[in-house]
């Protein structure tokens, strides 16, 4: 019989709706309940794709006992992360705080007003390890809430004056920019130089951080660091491309690596790593990168595509309840696919090895040197991904995040326009002609964000800053990808929402609108974590919104944002990659780069070189248009095409040759 949750949008809830337990979705009906009945709140977050609440749901949560003590003693609450990252952020910086680290599921106790009193992750189903079984915690906490009600009043009053402390303010001195050398010097501390990346295991992308690295390589910096940002930036590319957390077979990279080298991934792949590194990739203008680029395209486009124009979150870790099940081959496995010869020069080209590198003799490919028989490799790629096609695919959680979206479209385009790409131009405009339809509410007025849709649905969950940053950053990509007005309408539009709505004390960005609903804190977090933070997404659409029509707002909003990071800039750069990223394009400008003139091969050889200038706003346009206002008098030069290169709307006199331009 199905619980509550058998009419959520969420995949990750719907995969729990047929549990013995009696959940609940977040809301006031839910903390209703359990004042009506004086019982504590027991709150689960995790996602669809999480291998470890997939081992809890099936250990408790299907487990008739479990569910009945649960139900008895607790009103239960089940949340997608991905679909309400505040209710996530709160409670997750009260787990960090209450044990010293996070992660999913997390397991938090609340009281009927959302106070946290107990705070966990994964909790096995029989003592393991020193830690106890779900039901000893579960016991525990029902015993403590009715003998020791004041004790869990204490504990919830000081976690909760430790969420309500207010953000750190930044220093009087904050400013916009940052010394790009220094973050380079300490950022090569934590570089790990045998295998790339930073520290050690688990390993996950460095995406933003790397392109933070690109930008500051390209930047004129002193010749040591700009040396050491290239050489970061390369190792870690390859290393990362070259490993098992790359699909050899069929593009696109896993969430992240168990171990140091990049071998052995946690096989879940979620859209929003690879809607910033295919963009990444595609930038590094390397004939390995535009591979890259191109393979991880095809699948994301393939794999997670939905019938409305969207792209779906993410792939289960899973198949057939055994991680890594559909992506990992024994040497025996190539022979039956390819015949003994090329089986064995397969085993060689990917290190699949008799022992395997990972579970039960099984290896992940890896290809660290590429063969000089290229025509091979691509013919032994095409047989193991129709072989691979045969078997259980992982589950897709198909919701659409308006934020992940956003981040594909700016990828799609980048990838598009560099790799000359038409088909990938067409998959952003059809994503951000989606999210406009569907997730865009109020557009003539105060416009609004809603969150996540499926199957053309919308859900009712409200955008938080990553959704404004985001969907606006992508929007931006797609005028530079058509020249289309209405683009830059619509990302205005959202811009002008998140600086109305989401505004702090300090001139940064809170994640969650003035009107949203009211949780324990606010949440507020500048740092980056796997995707761009809610402020870091802002700036760079702030900045670019600034390029493009010269409005002074736009611009002091990020330069406001960015002094209110700087703290986080200077002292952890690998939390903060992306705000560095746009602190290196604001030094010089960033630039807007005009390329006018008629359509052929001149022009396009303008187009090309202007689109390698990092951070750099670049148009193509027939002629002088007035709807745009970087356009505005912008005009061939003797009937030849031209490019104009502009900072703060002071353009260079124009040049009409790649040599120049350069």
């Amino acid at each position: 019989m199905a619980n509550r949750l058998a009419s959520a949008t969420s995949p990750y809830l719907l995969q729990h709706a047929q549990n013995p337990v009696d959940w609940w979705e977040w809301g006031t009906d839910a903390f209703e309940e359990a004042r009506r009945r004086e019982v504590p709140i027991l709150l689960s977050v995790g996602y669809a794709a999480c291998h470890w609440c997939h081992v809890m749901a099936h250990e408790s949560f299907e487990d008739a006992a479990t569910a009945a003590y649960m139900n008895e003693h607790f009103v239960n609450i089940k949340v997608d992360r991905e679909e309400r990252p505040d209710v996530d952020a709160v409670y997750m910086a009260a787990t960090t705080a209450m044990t010293g680290s996070g992660g999913w599921p997390m397991t938090v106790v609340l009281d009927h007003d959302g106070n946290p009193f107990f705070a966990g992750t994964y909790f096995p189903d029989t003592p393991r390890h020193g830690q106890p079984a779900f039901t000893q915690v579960l016991q525990a906490l029902a015993e403590a809430w009715t003998q020791r009600r004041s004790e869990i009043g204490d504990v919830a009053d000081n976690v909760r004056r430790h969420l309500a402390a207010a953000p750190t303010a930044p220093d009087a001195a904050g400013s916009s920019q940052v010394d790009p050398g220094a973050a380079v010097e300490k950022l090569s501390e934590e570089f790990d130089p045998m295998a790339g990346g930073f520290g050690g295991a688990p390993k996950f992308p460095p995406s933003m951080v790397l392109e933070f690295l690109r930008r500051a390589a390209l930047a004129g910096l002193e010749s040591e660091h700009a040396r050491k940002a290239a050489h970061m930036l390369a190792r870690t590319a390859a290393a990362m491309a070259g490993g098992g957390m790359y699909d050899q077979v069929g593009g696109g990279f896993a969430r992240y690596a168990v171990d140091r080298g990049w071998v052995v991934p946690h096989f879940e792949k979620m859209l929003y790593d690879n809607a910033q590194l295919i963009g990444l990739y595609a930038r590094l203008d390397t004939g390995n990168g535009d591979r890259i680029a191109r393979e991880s395209a095809e699948w994301m486009i393939r794999e997670l595509g939905t019938a409305e124009g969207g792209f779906a979150s993410a792939l289960d870790a899973d198949s057939e309840g055994v991680e890594g099940k559909f992506y990992v081959w024994t040497p025996a496995e190539l022979v039956e696919v390819l015949g003994a010869e090329d089986g064995a020069w397969a085993a060689e080209t990917f290190e699949v090895t008799e022992a395997g590198t990972f579970e039960e003799g099984a290896s992940t490919l890896q290809l660290r040197h590429r063969p000089a028989d290229s025509e091979r490799l691509e013919s032994v790629k095409a047989r193991l991904l129709a072989a691979r096609e045969q078997r259980v695919r992982p589950e897709r959680d198909d919701k659409v995040v308006a934020a992940w979206n956003g981040l594909a479209i700016s990828s799609l385009v980048d990838a598009g326009l560099l790799l000359e790409e038409r088909r990938y131009l067409d998959a952003a405009l059809e994503a951000g002609e989606l999210l406009w339809r569907l997730h865009v509410v109020s557009p003539d007025r105060d416009a609004r964000l809603l969150r996540v849709s499926r199957d053309g649905v919308a859900g009712a969950h409200a955008g938080v800053l990553e959704d404004y940053g985001c969907v606006a950053g992508g929007f931006l990509a797609l005028v530079q990808a058509t020249g289309d007005r209405v683009w830059l309408e619509r990302a205005s539009a959202l811009l002008d929402t998140a600086l109305a709505h989401f505004r702090a004390e300090d001139r940064g960005f809170y994640d969650t609108a003035d009107d949203a609903e009211a949780l324990v804190t606010r949440p507020r977090d500048s740092s980056d974590n796997a995707s761009p933070s809610g402020t870091s997404a802002m700036v760079h659409a702030l900045l670019t919104a600034h390029a493009l029509t010269g409005e002074g707002r736009f611009r002091t909003a990020a330069e406001e944002a960015l002094a209110a990071t700087s703290v986080l800039m200077t002292k952890v750069p690998r939390f903060a990659g992306w705000s560095l990223a746009a602190s290196v394009t604001m030094s010089d400008g960033p630039l807007g780069i005009v390329v006018v003139g008629p359509p052929g091969a001149d022009r396009d050889a303008l187009a090309a070189k202007a689109r390698r200038k990092p951070g750099a706003v670049v148009v193509v346009t027939d002629g002088a248009r007035d709807d745009i206002p970087l356009l505005i008098g912008r005009t061939p030069v003797g009937g030849r095409p031209a490019a104009y290169v502009c900072r703060g709307f002071v353009c260079d006199r124009p040049v009409t040759t790649p040599e120049d331009l350069a």
